[in-house]
């Protein structure tokens, strides 16, 4: 006779393995290095690194880097995120300048800039994201500019000097479907969300967004997020598979196969995105020059 809780816990460990498709390149080559040297050097950090990011041999091997700044200490806790949380100490205001250093040194053609949450500051750090911008495009006029930016809580004038330097796209991520909020983004609410893509239409700018799958969401749940985003305005759309970045974050409920990944991208275009990236290893900054 099968012994079935042996056989239950085969199949849950089966599971939690990888599958082919999420295999990377580890990250090597002089190109990588040559990256890596300069974001030692001007003391930056990056979402690559501080996120634990699959595509970072492959990104940083094409010498591109998305920048992360304001720090490397985030003010919220979201369980999917290996971003460090607590109480931030660092406000440079000389780092606008060493990051458009770098993006000029790198040859950047599209430049990805992102921050932590800095929600104890009343600006919510919009001075430093307007004067990144500004200098960026002071050191390299061609290089075009893709903001990543958190959460403002309903500051609508923050938000507007943060994406008023003239960058060409604008995103802030939805991160996943609202029945999963409260346990994957419990200091975010999922209205607000919209709203601010909502605001960032309305203030001209390119917008954009991103969901992870694999959180333990259904298909209409993304089908509906999708929905929401082009009625409040989005233009780009990014999804990708959700992987467990520790131990001490939210675990992997599946594994989203390939095959579901492009009927997602064919449903997010027949709602009217401009463009749509979806695969496993799809990132918010991944192949971010794309859609430009």
């Amino acid at each position: 006779m099968v012994e079935l809780p042996i056989v239950t816990n085969l199949i849950t460990e089966e599971r939690k393995k990888k599958p082919d498709w999420l295999r990377v390149k580890l990250p090597i080559g002089e190109d990588y290095r040559r990256v890596r040297h300069l974001v030692d050097e001007y003391k930056l950090h990056t979402i690559c690194q501080s996120g634990n990011c699959p595509n970072m041999g492959e990104c940083w091997g094409a010498g591109t880097a998305t920048f992360m700044i304001l720090g490397n200490v985030c003010t919220r806790s979201c369980s999917f995120c290996a971003v460090k949380t607590g109480k931030p100490n660092e406000y440079d205001e000389d780092e606008p300048r060493r990051v458009a250093e770098a993006v000029f040194l790198m040859q950047v053609k599209h430049a990805v800039i992102t921050s932590v949450n800095r929600d104890e500051l009343k600006d919510r750090g919009a001075e430093i994201w307007y004067q990144t911008v500004i200098k960026i495009k002071e050191a390299s006029p061609n290089t075009t500019i893709e903001t990543l930016i958190p959460d403002v809580k309903g500051t609508w004038e923050a938000l507007e000097r943060m994406i008023s330097g003239g960058q060409e796209v604008v995103s802030h991520n939805m991160e996943t479907v609202k029945s999963l909020y409260r346990k994957v983004r419990p200091q975010a609410k999922y209205e607000r969300s919209l709203e601010q893509i909502q605001k960032t239409k309305e203030f001209g700018k390119r917008t954009k967004s991103g969901i992870m799958v694999g959180l333990g969401e259904t298909k209409d749940e993304v089908l509906q997020v999708m929905d929401d985003l082009a009625t409040h305005g989005c233009d780009v759309l990014t999804i990708g598979q959700y992987l467990q970045p520790t131990k001490m974050h939210i675990e992997v409920a599946e594994f989203v196969h390939p095959e579901v990944f492009a009927m997602y991208k064919d449903e997010g275009m027949k709602r009217g995105f401009s463009f749509v990236e979806s695969g496993p290893l799809v990132r918010s900054s991944y192949h971010a020059e794309r859609h430009l």
